[in-house]
């Protein structure tokens, strides 16, 4: 499975919580210590909000600690809301469009986990996907998928103010749920992911079957850090995200929790 890192507050230099700390993600891109494989090479990716309202991305191939450019950028870039991904691909190919985050006007989206039996299951879920955003599919991943059909389903196109990211990824979790439950010859469905426009940040940590990826949070005051697993050893500063639950963090608040759909 995958690792990543999701930030909110101050702005901050991106090594702060990707490349510093003793299990950074770069180590955690060689070694994890949560996840069903503890290498997470095929790729990884950074994006970042900066003076735009879109967030700049880059995504490369090749595993995080092979690429000297990912620490130079780090320690150089400054962001008040970062993501960053390392990947454990499940059955698609190992590109650079599908890596994480992934992008579409302000919203940016990664995620850590998998639909099962997607090779069943693609055609239905793409279904999901209106025909105008159909066109921005650039690669292969379900969860890119997800991502396009969250957009659909009330985000893309909405005024500033009247969007509801819950409900959309909802919504589409509940939709996806029943393709797995009634086509998926008891597949998994794990979706363990974070959603971001800008100013809001949205941590999900649901699953169909069982208690899902691990997720955590620290925060202090409105700076908040979600992550899959602890960046040291200091286990008390962190807090499991609980399972089946959607961490809000709105501009300037501190972190609350909502109940995300039972399981199916």
């Amino acid at each position: 499975m995958c690792r990543w890192i999701a930030y909110r507050g101050q702005p901050i230099p991106l090594e702060y919580y990707v490349t510093r700390p003793s299990h950074s993600l770069i180590a955690q891109s060689m070694h994890a210590l949560e996840a069903t494989a503890s290498l997470n090479g095929d790729g990884f990716g950074l994006g970042w909000y900066g003076e735009h309202d879109e967030p700049g991305l880059y995504r490369e191939l090749r595993p995080a600690w092979s690429d000297e450019n990912l620490r130079h950028l780090c320690r150089h870039l400054r962001s008040r809301m970062f993501f960053a991904h390392v990947r454990a691909a499940t059955g698609t190919a190992v590109t650079r469009t599908n890596c994480h985050p992934f992008a579409s006007g302000v919203w940016m989206f990664m995620h850590n986990g998998l639909i099962g039996n997607w090779a069943v299951l693609r055609r239905d879920v793409e279904a999901l996907i209106p025909d105008d955003l159909y066109a921005s599919r650039a690669g292969t991943t379900d969860s890119e998928a997800i991502f396009l059909a969250i957009l659909g389903a009330g985000l893309a196109g909405a005024a500033e103010g009247e969007a509801d990211p819950v409900a959309a990824a909802a919504r589409t979790i509940a939709a996806i749920a029943e393709l797995v439950r009634t086509k998926g010859d008891g597949a998994q469905f794990r979706f363990t992911a974070a959603l971001a426009n800008g100013r809001d940040l949205y941590a999900f940590r649901y699953s169909a079957l069982d208690a899902g990826n691990t997720l955590y949070y620290r925060q202090s005051g409105t700076d908040l850090v979600v992550v899959s697993e602890p960046l040291d050893t200091d286990r008390e500063n962190w807090a499991s995200v609980p399972p089946n639950t959607v961490l809000i963090a709105k501009a300037g608040r501190p972190a609350e929790f909502e109940p995300f759909l039972p399981r199916a």
